[in-house]
This record gives C-alpha cells, structure tokens and sequence, in this order.
C-alpha cells in the first residue's frame, strides 16, 4: 500500500481544513501529532490533535455556523500556502455577526498539518462578542 498522505500539498490541507471546520474530529486529523494552531493576535495557541478539536469545538460552541469563505491564495509552494479568508457568522450570544478575515500560513509536513498561524483582527472579534 502506498501513503498518499505525504504528497498532500499545504494547499490541499487548508482547503480541507476550511472544508471541515464544522466537523472538529476531522479538521484535528489533518494535523500531525505535534501539530499547531496559532493566534497570536488573540494569544490563542492548541498543540496536539487533541487540543486542537477542543479549540475547534469552543469555537463552534460560540459560533455555530462559523465556516470559512473567499479563500484568497497568495503564495503556494507544496509545503507552505499563505492566503486570506473570511468568516461571517452570528454570535448568538450578543445577537452580532461576526464578520473577520484571517491572514493564515500554514506548513505542511509528511501529508499533515505541522502549524497554522492566523492573524485576525482583534477589535472586530471584541465588537462581535461584547453585550453592550
């Protein structure tokens, strides 16, 4: 049998993450073991399959139809793709859209996930999240 998951390219990756986001399970399997979310604007950071699904999952608890769109790729090599998306989504807990777009890079490594790193903008995401 022939592993196929080491040619998977960054773009393939990014694009099946943001194609499974709604399914915490899924987007944690395509990082590897010690693979990293990053958010340093939001001082957010999951290592791990593990604790990525759970920084997933938070995500969803707070945004349920949080999904991903407009992928713009900038740069693309079969091992790192930076590109920006957006995400426009209700917060039901304020009743806001969240409406955000993300700077992210991500590198590939053996057919898995080894980091995304994403930028967001920090005064839209408080906006969308505070009650007043």
């Amino acid at each position: 049998m022939t592993d196929t998951t080491s040619k998977t390219t960054a773009i393939q990756l990014l694009r099946a993450y943001h194609d499974n986001i709604q399914n915490p399970d899924k987007a944690a399997a395509l990082f590897a073991d010690d693979g990293v979310v990053e958010l340093p604007t939001v001082k957010a950071r999951a290592q791990g399959r593990e604790a990525i699904r759970g920084l997933v999952q938070g995500i969803l608890r707070r945004i349920p139809d949080f999904r991903f769109k407009n992928t713009q790729v900038w740069i693309e090599t079969p091992d790192k793709v930076f590109a920006e998306y957006s995400v426009e989504a209700l917060v039901p807990d304020t009743g806001k859209i969240y409406k955000q777009t993300y700077a992210g890079v991500l590198i590939a490594e053996g057919g898995r996930i080894k980091l995304l790193r994403e930028a967001l903008d920090t005064a839209e995401a408080a906006r969308a999240f505070s009650k007043d």
